[in-house]
């Protein structure tokens, strides 16, 4: 399993910092995110005059949390960033994770007994590119007019958002970078999870029928239930569509925290517990902290009549205009476009939930003369170059898997100021290849998924793979574009996931002895039909495909006398004139029967498909025995051919 580190932010220690403040009786000032202009914008200033102010002078009795953490405690200020005080809000319901991000807070807080261990200095965890990086802030915050510009908490003694947002608008730059973003970034580097965007126009869930609307919620609900985030908005087609209100009193182009997702019992009465009439609710946060949704179920409304008191308490049903309300799935779907799951990756095998298994690899796109060499071939549409990208093989051991994949590349939102601040367009496609590749692939194979590309920080795909081995090619969608990313794969068992790097076998001080190979076949066995019944519901099927004194064995197809095998393996040859035969078997129990072989040639040559009878063994080979099989050969000379 990949372990994160911790890694201090341009290697400033918060320990070693406040040590050497307290042993000179000072408050910290951050050289890195000085108390200036650059610290808050590009280049112009929208605001006017900027006091920086440390929670002290604004308060008597600062505190970071006042009465806990809740979702309550953020307001959103003067910066366009909705999609982070979203994600505050969806963290701060969930304490493991926010004593991840706000590490050591009893320590951290104010001491009113010890007034000169405070030294002003703050340390908070972001989850950045397969590292939990610490970041250093002191803890001056601009105001105006004695009040904070930016984000800040419904108590004034109270500062944990403040000083969470400059932590992660110094590791982006300055305050101005924080300007639109992604939620579902930001709910990535608080967790270090994997988000999901889910389209709810594109994926057909407002037309949906009401099976899969529930499937949705089902997702939706167990995302919530196993302590991951989630947050959703309604997508503004213009300019001025930007936070305009609707009439039912939601915004748009305004990212909401999910606070809450649960079935809901209706009726007051034990009979209507035994009844069991349930709906599909869920509760979610405006950052501004008013402007409610005012539909069914919203807070006045009285349909919360039909709810038990109890019930009504448990889910803190509160009339006040806190911008925190409840609605029905439904009139979620019809009212919302865009939803983002956020998937904490559980991969403790010590929980009752589900345990992934998690590969996170690092590389880059990177260009070079020699195509064996270049690493930067653009998307498919570049048909010379694609096969150069990097290549990431694994393989699903079961006969059917949901694999996770992510694609994320390095955020350039902190080199805006650089003029780079533009992410490149990324995604990748997935292919089923053959059962024992070792090497790279020159030629495409059978694409089985892609993503769609995006010139976000990540892609993610989340797809169901039957058993077999596959091979993700994450690529630029044009050619000739340098940048590093992180692949992070999640399967239910291991699914070995490694780069290939080799193109062909290498030779060795024993290849002038032994012989080095001159040719490549690949081997597709696509199906068998009309095969000896084995029992009254067929059989259990599997094939052995032989070359060279090598062997692939497929996996055992059940019940069945016309098994869909779809197998391929890829053979580096000596032997030019030696056959490759291909053996079906039958599954039992105590010992496997023979159904038949067939023999095939492969000299170079294109794609051929044959459908071939099967024959018996030995001195019996020339007789036909029940069923034919489909396969496929091709043959290369060069050894990068295939």
């Amino acid at each position: 399993m990949f372990v994160a580190m911790v890694v201090p932010y341009e290697g400033q220690s918060f320990s070693t910092l406040r040590s050497q403040c307290r042993e000179g009786g000072r408050l910290f000032e951050d050289p890195l995110f000085p108390a200036a202009d650059r610290s808050l914008f590009y280049e112009d200033n929208s605001i006017g005059r900027v006091t920086w102010k440390r929670p002290k002078e604004l308060c008597s009795d600062p505190h970071l949390f006042v009465d806990g953490l809740s979702a309550h405690d953020l307001h959103q200020g003067q910066l366009g960033n909705c999609w982070f005080v979203a994600a505050c809000s969806s963290l701060a319901s969930r304490e493991a994770l926010w004593q991840k991000v706000i590490p050591d807070w009893k320590d951290q807080e104010w001491e009113a007994e010890k007034p000169e261990a405070y030294a002003g200095i703050f340390h908070f965890r972001f989850w950045r590119f397969g590292d939990w990086v610490d970041v250093v802030v002191d803890d001056r915050l601009p105001t105006v007019n004695d009040q904070l510009v930016y984000g800040h908490s419904n108590d004034p003694n109270e500062f944990w958002s403040a000083l969470v947002e400059k932590a992660y608008a110094k590791m982006f730059g300055c305050y101005e970078a924080l300007d639109g973003g992604n939620t579902a970034d930001a709910l990535v580097d608080f967790t270090g999870g994997v988000s999901e965007p889910v389209d709810l126009l594109e994926s057909g869930s407002r037309e949906a029928d009401p099976e899969k609307r529930g499937e949705l919620f089902d997702r939706v609900l167990k995302v919530h239930s196993r302590g991951g985030l989630i947050s959703c908005s309604i997508k503004a087609t213009t300019a001025s569509d930007m936070e305009a209100r609707l009439d039912c009193g939601l915004v748009k182009g305004h990212a909401y925290a999910v606070t809450d997702v649960r079935r809901v019992r209706l009726g007051t009465g034990l009979l209507a517990f035994f009844k069991a009439e349930k709906l599909d609710m869920i509760r979610m946060r405006n950052p501004w902290g008013q402007r409610e949704w005012n539909g069914p179920w919203s807070d006045s409304s009285e349909e919360w009549q039909k709810v038990s008191k109890s019930e009504r308490e448990s889910m803190g049903v509160t009339v006040q205009d806190d911008g925190e309300f409840w609605m029905m799935f439904d009139d979620f779907l019809a009212n919302f476009t865009d939803l983002i799951l956020c998937r904490l990756i559980n991969t403790s095998y010590l929980s009752f939930h589900k345990t992934w298994e998690e590969a996170v690899l690092s590389g880059s796109w990177s260009r070079h003369d020699d195509p064996l060499s270049n690493r930067a071939g653009g998307c498919l549409n570049n048909k010379l170059s694609y096969m150069q990208n990097p290549q990431y093989v694994f393989d699903v051991k079961k006969p059917e898997d949901e694999v996770l994949v992510c694609l994320q590349q390095r955020d350039r939102r902190a080199t805006l100021r650089e003029g780079r601040g533009e992410n490149l367009a990324v995604g990748f496609d997935i292919q089923r290849v053959e059962l024992n590749r070792l090497y790279r692939m020159h030629t495409s194979q059978q694409k089985v998924a892609g993503s769609t590309y995006i010139n976000s920080r990540s892609v993610f795909k989340r797809v169901d793979l039957k058993e077999g081995r596959y091979v993700v090619l994450p690529t630029t969608f044009d050619p000739a574009l340098e940048g590093e990313f992180l692949l992070r794969l999640f399967s239910d068992v291991p699914a070995d996931c490694k780069e290939l790097t080799v193109d062909q076998p290498a030779q060795t001080c024993w290849s002038g002895m032994c012989g080095y190979p001159t040719l490549v076949t690949m081997v597709h066995v696509h199906q068998a039909d009309g095969l000896a019944g084995q029992d009254s519901d067929g059989g259990n099927p599997y094939v052995i495909i032989r070359c060279e004194g090598k062997k692939v064995r497929s996996p055992v197809h059940k019940d069945t006398r016309s098994p869909v095998f779809d197998t391929k393996a890829l053979f580096y040859r000596k032997k030019e004139r030696q056959a490759i035969s291909i053996e079906v078997y039958n599954h039992n129990v105590i010992k496997d029967s023979f159904l038949g072989q067939v023999t095939l040639t492969a000299e170079p040559s294109e794609l051929m498909q044959h459908t071939v009878h099967l024959r018996d063994k030995g001195n019996n080979r020339d007789n036909d025995l029940p069923g034919t099989l489909t396969v496929s050969l091709v043959t290369s000379s060069m050894l990068t051919g295939i």
